[in-house]
């Protein structure tokens, strides 16, 4: 073969050799790792354990299943296994978990913007944190809209910010920041921060100097180059070995890569299951060894695995007992393991691999049973507060989507009827934790999220004209036309009891929700001054069906006849309350039911000495259970109807968060007459006490 073919063989080769190079390498090439850990599988299962934390809010050092924590957000692991959590709330404290769980604090100890060593020095919610390589940590300050430093030995200082929001570029204590909340160091010790309310990140040098690496003065969704590109509350940075920069942009639903030139671009992501939406409002971040991702999702409470090449998992915070509620700090340690702060329910976790085949436990997740509720002194959320107002909805009761589905979802608070246009008033002392604490502006479900509380169906921060109520707290963003979009509240804003948070929309009542998302609790409990429950339940009627949910109706000398022969039998109770002073027309759900089994002299069946209370609306479940919970013909089923229909499936499970379908084993007992006794039961503790009562003949 002569020369010039050669060189014609040569470069063919070379030309095929490159075009498969670029055809199986990802659109962002993973890092080389130095020899050490093993590459990060996908889709590995994990087990979710407590490393600290009782789950009542509070500040309180010790071993950790007894020490406290109020709002833990970011988390760092040390090479020892020592880990660091930023604890906003009112804590306002940089927290240090030795290996062994014991939990101590290393700086801060009151709300203020102050350096010195250890408990001479104030934060104000201190949200991510990151270290260098020198072990010195780095703490995103939201509420002093500034980045300070601790030292090994506790001795913070500010690196930029004024203390004061705003946007401003250029040496360190001149440069602004608006609630910076995630923070990131790279392998120079440069310092990358997500702006999160200036919908920009930034870049502090290691001279201390301020530049904007991406972002423009709105938030929007572009990707692009430097002011090109738009953001829209990123809440979390991580940077990898090649110098690229992953941030969670929160309210865009995406996960934004930022490169070493400053084009900014958007993960694609890849399907997993048809049954679970990829990466929703994700706010935390963590880097494997490798240049993987693991996401924390604002609402969900899951923590995804998220690869460079699009593909996710879900791996924690999504399953029956191991439920997250705001997985707000995210980091990997030496071995793999993942350390979750859940600032929802006061808690630290660990994620630890599972073996091939098994399947995760159940773990101590959630708030405490003994978290305290907020102290409202008996307020309502209108004017009078100390003076009484209806209530037109409870914690559990069953809820139409408008398109003819009458058991949609469960509802999850407590109404309180209000005027269209009056005030919404706190009632009780706040701090803003999340983010994003404000939604669906315009829309029906618009609310605010304030501390452990949520108020919704009101123009969040504004009059019934539309005017700000508070320009300082309430921040009203407008969109590319000028027009009014949506209004913003920082993380760390405070509101005191009786502070203004907006007005009644045209829904005419404001919606209370207490606990995180996956806890909400029945919020009767906090006390309202001038309600009172003197109305036992009504029944109107005990109903039986088979498991084809054919009614067995057929009577004999005044009692139902059941075959003993059937697979099961569902016991359906239509049953409601009314409460002091409302109008009867004015139904509202029950709190717990139950059914009772007895002789018909009146005494027990063996097993049911007492009753066998199935359903307990004291914290809600999932919007799955609301179909176990209630059946068909509950709702509002007739157009243009007021009343609704409460139809429980007493034979059914719904407590405590959890839900099982039921029957009652019929077989089990031996022919006769029985009288089947239904306990109704409000939270009052008022029971139902006419018509509860069904006679049964079983054969």
């Amino acid at each position: 073969m002569s020369r010039t073919a050669w060189l014609w063989v040569v470069v063919v080769l070379t030309t095929i050799a490159l075009a498969a190079t670029f055809l199986v390498t990802p659109r962002f090439p993973v890092p080389v790792p130095e020899a050490g850990p093993p590459a990060t599988a996908f889709g590995w299962s994990g087990q979710l354990s407590l490393v600290a934390g009782d789950g009542v809010r509070g500040t309180r050092d010790g071993a950790g299943p007894q020490a406290r924590f109020d709002d833990p957000w970011g988390i760092v692991v040390m090479e020892d296994g020592t880990r660091y959590v930023a604890d906003a709330g009112d804590s306002n404290r940089i927290r240090r978990i030795t290996r062994d769980g014991v939990v101590s604090t290393l700086a801060g100890g009151s709300e203020g913007f102050i350096d010195g060593t250890g408990a001479a020095a104030a934060f104000h919610t201190p949200s991510a944190l990151a270290r260098d390589a020198a072990g010195n940590l780095y703490v995103a300050d939201t509420g002093n809209h500034a980045i300070r430093r601790i030292t090994p030995d506790g001795v913070v200082t500010t690196v930029a910010g004024t203390g004061t929001p705003g946007f401003r570029d250029g040496p360190a204590r001149q440069a602004q920041f608006n609630g910076p909340i995630g923070v990131a160091v790279d392998g120079g010790g440069r310092l990358y921060v997500a702006d999160t309310y200036n919908d920009r990140i930034r870049l502090i040098d290691r001279d201390g100097s301020v530049t904007t690496l991406a972002g423009g003065d709105a938030p929007g969704f572009v990707d692009g180059s430097g002011q090109e590109a738009r953001f829209d509350t990123p809440t979390a940075i991580v940077v990898d070995a090649t110098g690229v920069a992953w941030i969670a942009d929160l309210r865009n639903d995406a996960i934004r890569r930022l490169g070493r030139q400053g084009g900014v671009s958007t993960l694609p992501m890849q399907p997993d299951l048809p049954t679970q939406a990829g990466p929703r409002r994700p706010l935390s971040l963590a880097l494997t060894h490798d240049g993987h991702l693991y996401v924390g999702e604002l609402f969900t409470g899951r923590v995804m695995q998220v690869m460079r090449d699009g593909r996710w998992h879900a791996l924690a915070g999504h399953i029956p007992g191991q439920r997250l509620s705001r997985t707000a700090g995210l980091a990997v340690d030496a071995a793999g393991q993942v350390h979750v702060t859940d600032a929802g329910s006061h808690r630290v976790h660990r994620i630890a691999a599972l073996a091939d085949g098994a399947l995760p436990a159940p773990a101590i997740v959630g708030p405490s049973a003994d978290d305290p509720l907020p102290q409202t002194a008996g307020r309502w959320p209108l004017a009078p507060q100390d003076g009484w107002h209806e209530v037109v909805g409870t914690l559990g009761e069953v809820r139409g989507d408008y398109s003819g589905e009458s058991r949609h979802h469960l509802h999850g608070g407590l109404d309180i009827r209000g005027d269209v246009g009056a005030t919404v008033l706190a009632i009780a002392d706040g701090k803003v934790s999340s983010p994003s604490a404000a939604w669906n502006f315009n829309g029906l479900s618009e609310g605010l999220g304030l501390g452990a509380l949520d108020y919704i169906h009101m123009r969040v921060g504004r009059t019934p004209r539309g005017n700000l109520l508070d320009p300082v707290r309430f921040q009203l963003l407008h969109d590319l036309s000028g027009d009014p979009s949506r209004i913003r509240v920082r993380r760390g804003t405070r509101f005191a009891a009786g502070d203004a948070l907006g007005t009644v929309n045209r829904m005419a009542h404001v919606h209370l929700s207490i606990g995180p998302s996956g806890y909400e609790r029945n919020a009767i409990a906090l006390g309202f001054a001038g309600f009172t429950d003197a109305y036992p339940p009504r029944i109107d009627e005990v109903a039986l069906f088979d498991t084809l949910d054919q009614p067995i109706d057929q009577r004999q000398e005044g009692r139902v006849l059941v075959p003993r022969d059937l697979q099961g039998v569902r016991i359906v109770v239509d049953a409601w309350d009314q409460v002091d002073r409302n109008l009867p027309r004015r139904r509202l759900g029950l709190h717990a039911l139950g059914y009772q089994l007895l002789h018909d002299d009146g005494t027990p069946v063996a097993g049911f000495e007492t009753p066998r209370m199935t359903l307990d609306f004291q914290r809600l479940p999932s919007d799955d259970a609301v179909q176990v919970a209630y059946a068909p013909g509950s709702g509002i089923t007739v157009h243009g109807s007021a009343v609704t229909r409460f139809r429980y499936s007493v034979t059914n499970t719904v407590r405590d968060g959890q839900w099982a379908e039921g029957s009652w084993q019929v077989g089990a007992l031996p022919p006769g007459d029985y009288t089947l006794r239904i306990t109704a039961r409000d939270y009052s503790g008022n029971e139902a006490q006419a018509r509860r009562d069904l006679k049964l003949r079983l054969q």
